[in-house]
């Protein structure tokens, strides 16, 4: 289903939660974009990937765990268990035994249990039945995270990862940065809870909007050339109908520069259309920046000049940001002081010392100016040839 609009008839495997058999297809013009169509009909392998894509990674901390406390085989089973609803678009399965309706089911309208997200974040559920209709069972990324109803809004709670716990506070402080900068962004806010740093965003999707992201709209055409993802991904928004796509784009990589964001993939940017008209809106708000500046590293091991990886255009930043040819909406100004900004978000941590975060501190000021230097002396220079092929399948919902 999109909504209210059946849009083809599937059998779901029981055991294993896969897409076994396409039947009748009703609407090939909402088969999810990047997926294959043949004379009207969705190539199953292609489909049963976006299915599956859709349901919380193997990869997530501490699942194995949360599996056992929910009585499931595969977060697959709880994908089907929440039919597939997600706070990110606005497809689903409707079983056939049970008649449901959108405007009844859906997480935009309606509420919905904390009892996975409790689980997920390590607590015991010992006194009811749990509830598993909830959008937790289709988030994606490895790093704990649940959703909440906080007054009225939806809103994404995330943690980070140990020894550093860093994660939330990267994303508040490229939050920070972006408004700065006035780069169309989510604005994550940091929390804590029980000294542990989490952070917190809104929901940027609403009961009338979905997110498709770059991995399905890269999807959308086939590639001629796995040394230009860059122009292939232009291309495909082009061929979409999508306007205004390359400016957005390049602010985000240079924000990525900026950073260090070493997880840029392919599941965590893209665009945002009317799930209604199937208009295409504008380019998603830059979001998911926790895993960057160093946060995957001993301190002793930052350094701001250091060959840092990058994704999803080429494989470092240093050619990755030869990509941006236009830096006229970038003024260097607002910048003076984030260091001081990151040293006090980061001195509320008791997970980070003195010494990494004058370390940190000082890596992000140097970021800064070696991007200024960049753009003083090379704003001309060529794009690389050393590309980044590998685009992967990750689905991202904020």
């Amino acid at each position: 289903m999109h909504r209210n609009i059946a849009v083809a008839e599937l059998v779901i495997d029981e055991e294993t939660a896969a897409i076994s058999r396409i039947a009748s297809v009703f609407a090939p013009e909402h088969i999810p974009v990047g997926v294959s169509i043949n004379e009207g009909r969705p190539n199953r392998g292609d489909l049963n990937d976006w299915w599956q894509s859709r349901s919380i990674p193997a990869s997530r901390q501490n699942i194995r765990k949360a599996l056992e406390h929910l009585g499931l085989s595969s977060t697959g089973k709880m994908l089907k268990a929440c039919f597939g609803l997600s706070l990110s678009d606005h497809y689903w399965v409707n079983p056939r035994a049970r008649g449901l309706v959108w405007d009844e089911v859906n997480f935009f309208d309606h509420d919905f249990s904390e009892d996975v997200g409790d689980v997920l974040f390590g607590d015991i559920i010992r006194t009811k039945k749990i509830n598993l209709s909830s959008p937790d069972n289709s988030s994606d990324g490895w790093l704990k995270k649940r959703w909440k109803i906080i007054e009225g809004k939806r809103c994404l709670i995330k943690g980070g990862s140990d020894p550093f716990w860093q994660q939330p506070i990267n994303e508040a402080i490229a939050s920070i940065i972006m408004a700065r900068l006035g780069v169309d962004h989510v604005p994550y806010h940091l929390i804590w809870e029980d000294d542990m740093p989490l952070s917190i965003c809104e929901n940027f999707l609403t009961a009338e909007t979905e997110f498709i992201s770059a991995f399905h709209i890269h999807n959308s055409l086939k590639i001629i050339d796995t040394g230009f993802l860059y122009k292939h991904y232009l291309d495909c928004c082009q061929a979409l109908g999508m306007a205004d796509v390359e400016v957005k784009l390049q602010q985000m990589l240079t924000v990525d520069y900026i950073i260090a964001n070493y997880d840029r993939h392919w599941g965590n940017f893209g665009a945002v259309r009317n799930a209604k008209t199937l208009e295409w809106l504008s380019t998603a708000p830059v979001f998911d920046n926790g895993s960057a500046l160093w946060c995957n590293q001993i301190t002793d091991d930052i350094r701001a000049e250091q060959k840092l990886k990058s994704q999803p255009f080429f494989s470092t930043h240093d050619e990755q940001i030869r990509l941006v040819d236009d830096f006229s909406w970038l003024d260097f100004g607002p910048l003076a002081g984030i260091d001081e900004e990151y040293s006090d978000l980061l001195a509320k941590s008791r997970f980070i010392d003195t010494k990494r975060r004058d370390a940190l501190c000082h890596a992000l000021r140097q970021r800064v100016k070696m991007l200024k230097d960049y753009v003083g002396h090379s704003l001309q220079t060529s794009v690389p040839t050393t590309p980044q092929t590998n685009a992967g399948n990750n689905h991202a919902s904020p």
